[in-house]
């Protein structure tokens, strides 16, 4: 399963960033109300199980100075949609996401070019599931976004991780430890200035 994290096109950032000065940094709030991340894990190597959880949170810093980004982003575990409910259930409880006691997975990325935006390439960062945190990479696809649709133009990313890594250890003779996982990001338009 193909891991994808939207982010917003470089075209779409920079025109969003246009009215501030060349040397400041501009924070893009990403909509949780039409951004998600999916995840997929198979049982028995064959079967694949997908969830997507609604709601992420977070922004994403623009510095044009440096031609840099950087995004933090937040999921809530408790907004996980799966195919039936007892499914969700079942990743919420504390042999998988642990909902209760972690009821959130926060992602931190280095500081990385605005060019892999438009371009794609690999992101690195730092992962939080389960209050466990581990390094992870995250691969940015090409933008085809035109530069005037900001809002509606998603931006995506892709990656793997090993649930064993983050404490879910249980049905390793059932479910595969790899994990898929992808994110679609929208932002909110910037404030208007005066």
């Amino acid at each position: 399963m193909r891991s994808g994290l939207r982010w917003l096109s470089v075209c779409a950032l920079l025109a969003c960033s246009g009215h501030a000065a060349e040397h400041e940094a501009v924070t893009l709030t990403i909509d949780a109300a039409h951004s998600y991340a999916e995840f997929g894990v198979r049982v028995m190597w064959l079967i694949p199980i997908h969830g997507r959880f609604d709601r992420v949170h977070g922004t994403i810093v623009i510095d044009r100075f440096r031609g840099s980004a950087r995004v933090e982003a937040t999921i809530d575990v408790n907004e996980v949609h799966m195919r039936s409910r007892g499914d969700e259930n079942w990743v919420k409880s504390s042999e998988f996401f642990d909902a209760q006691h972690y009821p959130e997975i926060y992602f931190a990325s280095e500081s990385f070019s605005l060019e892999r935006l438009k371009k794609g390439g690999e992101v690195s960062g730092e992962l939080t599931v389960r209050g466990i945190k581990r390094p992870v990479k995250f691969l940015i696809d090409a933008s085809h976004c035109p530069e005037a649709v900001a809002r509606d133009c998603a931006a995506e990313a892709a990656g793997t991780i090993k649930r064993s890594e983050f404490g879910m250890r249980s049905r390793r003779g059932a479910l595969a430890d790899k994990v898929d996982l992808e994110f679609s990001i929208h932002v909110l338009p910037p404030p208007a200035t005066p």
